[in-house]
C-alpha cells in the first residue's frame, strides 16, 4: 500500500487532515465515475426537493451547520454563536478562508439572503421565519436573528440534512424569486459544477475546487471537513439499469447508486464489487395527487384512490425480495418517535371492490386522471404500474404518461396546466428522516407555500402551529397523531412502504457515507 493510500484512509477512519497540514495539499489526481438514481435536470436545491438536486448542492454548496454521525449539529461555514439568556437574539459569525467559485468573500449579507429565500419554500424554515422579528448582517462576517419567541432548535434547523437544505449562495443569486429556479450554481462548496459539460438529464461534471478550506474535524455526514479527494467527479446515464450494472462490472463506473433489488442480488456475487444498504431506517414511497384541479380536488375521490392502493403490491412490485421492505401503516417512517398506526388499515391494505363503491358515490364523471411514470427510475415505474392497475379496476379512467424523471420533476411544478401540461398524480419516495416530524414540508396544509400536490387544509397548518408553540413532548406527540389523523383523513396522499434502497459501488472505492451519499468523501485507493 502506497503512503498517499495510508493517508486517505487514515482521513476516511477520523484522522483530521488539516492538523498534520494536509488539507491543502494537492491531492490524487482521480476520477469517479457514477450512475446516480436520477440525472440532474433543475440545479436549484431550494427551488425544488429533488434529490439529485439535494446531492448536488452538498458539492457545490455549504451550510451554516451540518449534522454529524451522531445526529448533533455542529457549525459548519460558522465559526462562532452567541445566544441572549432569553433565547431570542443569535448572533453567527463565520469562520475564515470562506470564498465563493468566483473568488469572492463569503459575507454575512448573502447569508441571510439565503437564508430568506430558503425560509419562503422549505416547510421547516417557513416554521423558522414564522417566529423571526428581524434577520440582519452587523458586519462583513456577522449576522444577528431576533425572534418574537424562543426557538432553542436553531442549530438543528440550520443543519437540515436531506430535503430542503438551507444551502449558501451569494447575495445576487440568493435575491432570486424564491419561485423561479436558479440558473448559476456559484456555490463556495468542495467542488465545482461545470456547466459547459452539463447536459441536462445525461451528465454532470464536478471539478475540485482547490481554494475550497476545510474545517479541522474529522469528516462526520455533513459535518467536519468536507475534502475534495477527487480530481472529477462525472454523473454518466445509461439507457437501462443492464447496461448501468454491466458497465460497473467492466469499471467503465465505479459507483452505482440505486440498482434494483435484482441487480443488487446479481452485483453480490460479482468480484471486486460490494453492496450496501443506503440507511437501516430507509425510505417511504409516497403516491401523491394534485389537489389543485379535478378529480383530486376532491376528499372523497381521492379517499377511493387510497382505498385501492395496497402496500404489499407496491413494495412486492418495486422491490421485491421481502429483505428489503416492510409495511408501515403511519405518515411517519415507522421506527421513529411519532410512528403510529393510521385507523383503518389505511395505506395497507387495498380493497378495489370497496373503492369502487366509495367512487361511485363521488362526483367524478370519467375523465382521464394524467398518471406521470418517469420510466427511467426503476423503482418509481414500478410504482406507477401498481396504481394503473389499481385505480383502473376501481373504476378510473387513466391517461397513462410515460417521461423521464427529469421531466416528471419539472412538469410536477405546474399546478393547473395554464403554463403549460398539467398532471393529477404521480409517485415518488423520501428517505425517512424528511418525514419524522409534522414540519416537513411534505406534511403542510398550505396551498401556496406547501409541497407538491398543495393541499389547501387550514386545520392541518393550525395543528403544525400548535406543535411548533409546543415545548412539552407529550403534547407534541399528541398533535402529531391529530395531524396524521387528519392527514389520512382527508387522504391528503399515499404511503406506499418503506424500503431499504442497496448501493453498488466497486471495491476500490472508500469513504462512503450514509444515509445521503456525501461525494466529496470519496476517494479510490490501491493494494
Amino acid at each position: 500500500m502506497t503512503v498517499q493510500t495510508s493517508l486517505f484512509r487514515n482521513a476516511l477512519a477520523g484522522v483530521v487532515f488539516a492538523a498534520a497540514g494536509l488539507a491543502a495539499a494537492p491531492l490524487a489526481a482521480q476520477t469517479l465515475r457514477a450512475v446516480p438514481h436520477a440525472q440532474l435536470e433543475v440545479l436549484d436545491p431550494i427551488w425544488t426537493t429533488a434529490y439529485i438536486t439535494r446531492t448536488h448542492g452538498f458539492l457545490v454548496y455549504d451550510t451554516l451547520f451540518g449534522f454529524d454521525r451522531e445526529n448533533e449539529a455542529q457549525p459548519q461555514m460558522v465559526d462562532s454563536w452567541d445566544v441572549s439568556e432569553d433565547g431570542l437574539e443569535w448572533s453567527f459569525t463565520l469562520r475564515d478562508g470562506l470564498k465563493w467559485h468566483d473568488g469572492a468573500p463569503v459575507t454575512a449579507e448573502d447569508c441571510v439572503a439565503s437564508l430568506r429565500r430558503w425560509g419562503a419554500r422549505d416547510g421547516v424554515g417557513q416554521a423558522l421565519f414564522k417566529q423571526i422579528a428581524d434577520i440582519q448582517a452587523e458586519s462583513e462576517d456577522t449576522f444577528r436573528i431576533s425572534l418574537s419567541k424562543p426557538y432553542p432548535r436553531m442549530k438543528e434547523t440550520l443543519a437540515q440534512m436531506s430535503s430542503g437544505v438551507p444551502f449558501m449562495m451569494p447575495k445576487r443569486i440568493a435575491e432570486t424569486d424564491p419561485d423561479v429556479p436558479i440558473t448559476d450554481p456559484t456555490g463556495s462548496g468542495p467542488f465545482i459544477f461545470d456547466l459547459e459539460e452539463w447536459v441536462p438529464g445525461e451528465r454532470s461534471v464536478y471539478v475540485r475546487n482547490e481554494d475550497y478550506v476545510p474545517r479541522s474535524e474529522p469528516t462526520s455526514l455533513a459535518a467536519g471537513a468536507k475534502i475534495p479527494f477527487l480530481e472529477r467527479i462525472e454523473w454518466v446515464s445509461f439507457p437501462s439499469q443492464d447496461d448501468a450494472v454491466q458497465a460497473l462490472i467492466d469499471n467503465e463506473v465505479q459507483y452505482l447508486e440505486s440498482p434494483t433489488t435484482e441487480h443488487a442480488e446479481q452485483l453480490e456475487d460479482e468480484e471486486g464489487i460490494t453492496v450496501v444498504l443506503a440507511d437501516a431506517v430507509g425510505s417511504i414511497g409516497m403516491g401523491v395527487f394534485n389537489h389543485q384541479i379535478p378529480p383530486f380536488d376532491d376528499a372523497a375521490v381521492r379517499m377511493a384512490a387510497m382505498t385501492a392502493m395496497d402496500q404489499k403490491a407496491y413494495m412486492s412490485a418495486a422491490i421485491g425480495t421481502t429483505d428489503y421492505w416492510q409495511l408501515c401503516p403511519s405518515i411517519y417512517p415507522c421506527g421513529t418517535e411519532y410512528a403510529s398506526p393510521v385507523g383503518d388499515k389505511a395505506f395497507t391494505t387495498g380493497d378495489v371492490d370497496k373503492a369502487r363503491e366509495l367512487l361511485e358515490q363521488t362526483d367524478y364523471d370519467g375523465t382521464p386522471i394524467i398518471v406521470m411514470d418517469p420510466v427511467d427510475s426503476p423503482v418509481i415505474s414500478a410504482f406507477t404500474e401498481v396504481s394503473l392497475t389499481a385505480l383502473e379496476d376501481a373504476g378510473f379512467t387513466i391517461d397513462h404518461q410515460e417521461m423521464t424523471w427529469s421531466e416528471l420533476v419539472q412538469r410536477r411544478a405546474n399546478r393547473t396546466g395554464e403554463d403549460g401540461e398539467t398532471w393529477n398524480m404521480f409517485h415518488t419516495w423520501w428517505l425517512a428522516p424528511d418525514l419524522v416530524d409534522p414540519l416537513r414540508i411534505a406534511f403542510s396544509g398550505d396551498p401556496e407555500s406547501g409541497w407538491i400536490g398543495w393541499p389547501d387544509d387550514a386545520e392541518v397548518e393550525a395543528l403544525r402551529a400548535d406543535y411548533i408553540a409546543s415545548d412539552n413532548d407529550a403534547e407534541r406527540a399528541r398533535l402529531a397523531g391529530e395531524i396524521q389523523d387528519r392527514i389520512a383523513g382527508q387522504a391528503h396522499f399515499v404511503v406506499l412502504g418503506q424500503f431499504f434502497e442497496p448501493i453498488a459501488f466497486r471495491d476500490s472505492v472508500v469513504g462512503l457515507q450514509r444515509p445521503i451519499q456525501m461525494y466529496y468523501n470519496l476517494t479510490f485507493f490501491e493494494e
